[in-house]
């Protein structure tokens, strides 16, 4: 499910917002509301995606959260044929907005 930015944005705090490193520089962004994951959207309802992390921040700057991430699911188990694992290898590390925009 879906949530646009502009809705994203009413939220007083977000439990969590999650920029999801999906390729080699290609970035999608989620949020956690109420322990439930929202992918986040623009206002045509268009998942937000960009080559560059910091255009999505500043899109995303108004949107208070607890705790933001930079997520990361590496396919290379399965690259090498290796065998199907349980639990998830996704790596996550905080990540903080400097304004760099």
């Amino acid at each position: 499910m879906a949530i646009s930015v502009s809705k994203l944005q009413k939220y007083f705090v977000v439990e969590k917002l999650i920029y999801h490193s999906i390729d080699l520089s290609l970035y999608q962004v989620s949020a956690i509301i109420d322990g439930e994951e929202h992918y986040v959207a623009d206002e045509r309802g268009k998942l937000l995606r960009s080559i560059n992390l910091l255009e999505l921040q500043k899109q995303l700057k108004q949107v208070t959260a607890e705790r933001t991430v930079l997520r990361h699911t590496s396919a290379y188990d399965e690259m090498i044929g290796g065998p199907e694992k349980g639990e998830s290898n996704a790596l996550e590390v905080p990540l903080a907005d400097n304004q760099l925009y």
